[in-house]
């Protein structure tokens, strides 16, 4: 069993979730196209397990659609974080 840790927080005028867990990483030369559509790191496994690689594009597309983005972190052997941001207002909150 894996877990996944989720927080909310504010950072200046973003509110961010984050969810990080402590897997196998990513390897630096795929974080910067993991949010392209049906972009795999793991073709194999991600077959296996019947993912389309569509979700992190989704994810994306509404992030972007309510003027947020996303950003990952990811270090192998470590693990990663993917976070939602979204610009908001302190009188908003």
């Amino acid at each position: 069993r894996k877990t996944v840790q989720i927080n909310g927080y504010l950072k200046g005028d973003d509110c961010y979730i984050a969810g990080s867990d402590k897997g196998p990483g990513i390897p630096e030369k795929h974080l910067n196209r993991l949010f392209e559509r049906i972009y795999r790191v793991d073709k194999a496994r991600s077959r296996d397990l019947g993912g389309t690689g569509l979700g992190l594009s989704i994810v994306k597309h509404i992030a972007l659609a309510h003027r947020g983005r996303v950003e990952v972190q990811s270090q192998v052997g470590v693990g990663s974080t993917f976070s939602i941001i979204w610009p908001v207002k302190k009188s908003q909150v």
